[in-house]
């Protein structure tokens, strides 16, 4: 049995276990969940899935997501 684990990977280096798949391009929130476009406010905290890495051991999958910081000029135009 393929156990896998998906990880959000933070700019700082930290990382947090998650439960569902992201893609790249995809913007979260502070938990990894995702984001619908438009963001309802520009005062949160939005980061974008810019990198995925898969590594395979025995009876292990880890999927990595690392993630960027949306600056605020960028989240100010997916405000709706």
């Amino acid at each position: 049995m393929q156990l896998t684990t998906r990880r959000i990977i933070f700019p700082e280096g930290d990382c947090q276990e998650i439960e569902h798949s992201l893609r790249i391009n995809q913007l979260v929130d502070l938990n990894g969940l995702p984001l619908a476009v438009p963001i309802t406010t520009n005062k949160m905290i939005v980061y974008r899935v810019y990198k995925m890495r898969t590594t395979s051991s025995i009876g292990e999958d880890i999927i990595d997501y690392y993630i960027e910081l949306v600056r605020r000029p960028e989240l100010d135009e997916l405000t709706g």
